[in-house]
Formats: structure tokens, C-alpha cells, sequence
């Protein structure tokens, strides 16, 4: 009876940003599971590459090209998984950036701000919509996991403004659909994940100074595996969540149940300061 509750074998699933990271750990575990998985990002190759290892396993996956930023894009996507499997059960809506990732927020261009935002929070938004109004139209319910981060659900001292913006908002635009989509079946739910290893955090795990600091935040003394966020996604992806909506899973060693936090040192500043460039060091007084 467990299985069957945690199952999705014979469902479809649409998995967004799937061409690194997180987003090939999603796939690639819905596809082991059963499902029929298309991926979907800008970078083709990848893509191909991941078709290739899913089906070699014995999955069934089909890559599509979409840019989460244009919402004519985010259509063709859906029309073509509609179109491939006759409907979509899962949307996983993984595809994000961190474009200002070690920027200062007095210093944040508009630019990076206007990126970030475009493709975390209206990027998730245009695949909810498009996905849900077709799930809503057959009546057949369906399950949405948009990806958020642990810096979605509070500060976080001298972080990236925009990417914690924009993971909050997708937190509440959760809430929001979970709420508004709950009476017909469409459930909204969202995983905040820690400190993981990925394409976007690749640059700041390499230097020593914040891998330790990103350890040490967490109760748990460690980062993540991103196999651990596993759980999270087939729970909510199944049946066995049929009851749970506008609700956000944090997938992170505890870090999120934290009353206070590490503050910067003068070390961190300046080593920041030192990979960043100019917009990673503050405006100071008189400076």
C-alpha cells in the first residue's frame, strides 16, 4: 500500500531548468519511478545528454527547448507535452538563476534585478498558469512543485537581493495558487532547498571560506545531497500528498529553524569582495 501511495509510475511530468543541477536530479527521478518526463531548458545539448542517461536506464523522457523568461515559449512547451503524453500530472518548475549572487544590494544593476526576477518568479508563474489552466479545463486535477530556496523564507545578511526577492515571491505565489486552484483539484506546492551542490552554487562552494560557512549554518554540519530532496518531490508529486496545498517543504538541515544567524567577519567581507569584484564590496561612510 506504501508504493502505490508514493507512486507516479504512468503519470507525465514537465521538469523545468533540467539542463544541470537540481533540475536533472528531479528527472531523473520521476523517470525511475515511472513517469514520463518531458525536460525542458535552453541549453539543447544537455538536454539531448539527459534523454540519452534516462532512457539508457529504462525511463521515458522527451528534451524541449523553452526560455521560462518568454511566455510564448512557456506555451509551446505545454502545447508539446500535452501533445506527447495527452496531458500533464506533474510540473516541476525548477529553472532559475542567481544572477546576483555575490552583488551588494547598493550596488545591484537594473538590469540583473529586471533578469532575476523575469526568470524566477514570472518564469514560475507562466508555466503555472499554462499548466494549470489545463489541468482546471479536464478536470482531472494535477500536482505543481515550484523549486523556491531556503533564502525565500527570510533574510539572509549581505545575500543576493533580487534571487531572495524573487524565491519569496515564489513561495507566496504558492499560496496563492494552492489556495485559489485547491477546490478543483490542482494542488500548488513548493521545496525550499538549503545549501546543495549545483551549477549555481559550484562557484561559491569553491572557495573555502564559505563552504565552511554554508556547513556551519545548518544544525546539520553539512550541505546537502541533492538526492535528499528526492523525498520531497515524489511526497508531493504522489497521491500520497492529495491533501496538502499552498504549503512549502524546506529541504534543509535544519537551517531554516534557526531564531538567529552567523553574521559576516571582516574576513568573509573582504574574501567576497575579492571574488566578486567592485559590486561585491559595501558603500561604507565616507567611502
Amino acid at each position: 500500500m506504501a508504493d502505490d501511495l508514493f507512486s507516479v509510475a504512468g503519470k507525465s511530468a514537465i521538469v523545468t531548468g533540467a539542463s544541470s543541477g537540481l533540475g536533472i536530479t528531479f528527472a531523473e527521478a520521476l523517470a525511475a519511478r515511472g513517469a514520463r518526463v518531458m525536460v525542458a531548458a535552453r541549453r539543447e545539448a544537455n538536454l539531448a545528454e539527459l534523454v540519452g542517461r534516462i532512457e539508457a536506464a529504462g525511463g521515458k523522457a522527451i528534451a524541449q527547448r523553452c526560455d521560462v523568461c518568454d511566455p510564448a515559449s512557456v506555451r509551446d512547451l505545454v502545447a508539446a507535452a500535452w501533445e506527447a503524453f495527452g496531458r500533464v500530472d506533474i510540473l516541476v518548475n525548477n529553472a532559475g538563476v542567481s544572477a546576483d549572487g555575490g552583488v551588494m544590494p547598493e550596488k545591484l544593476p537594473d538590469e540583473i534585478f529586471a533578469l532575476t526576477l523575469q526568470t524566477n518568479l514570472a518564469g514560475t508563474f507562466y508555466a503555472c498558469r499554462e499548466v494549470g489552466a489545463r489541468q482546471l479545463a479536464d478536470g482531472l486535477g494535477g500536482s505543481i512543485i515550484n523549486v523556491a530556496s531556503v533564502m525565500g523564507m527570510g533574510g539572509y545578511q549581505h545575500g543576493p537581493a533580487a534571487y531572495q526577492s524573487s524565491k519569496a515571491g515564489v513561495i507566496n505565489l504558492t499560496r496563492n495558487l494552492g489556495l485559489s486552484w485547491a477546490d478543483r483539484g490542482v494542488r500548488v506546492n513548493c521545496i525550499s532547498p538549503g545549501w546543495f551542490p549545483s551549477e549555481m552554487t559550484a562557484g561559491w562552494f569553491a572557495v573555502p571560506q564559505f563552504l565552511e560557512r554554508f556547513r556551519t549554518q545548518a544544525p546539520s554540519s553539512r550541505i546537502g545531497d541533492a538526492n535528499e530532496l528526492v523525498g520531497a518531490l515524489i511526497f508531493l508529486a504522489s497521491d500520497a500528498a492529495s491533501f496538502v496545498t499552498g504549503q512549502t517543504i524546506a529541504v534543509d538541515g535544519g537551517l531554516s529553524a534557526s531564531v538567529g544567524a552567523i553574521a559576516y567577519d571582516d574576513e568573509l567581507l573582504a574574501t567576497q569582495a575579492a571574488v566578486v569584484g567592485e559590486l561585491g564590496s559595501r558603500i561604507l561612510p565616507n567611502a
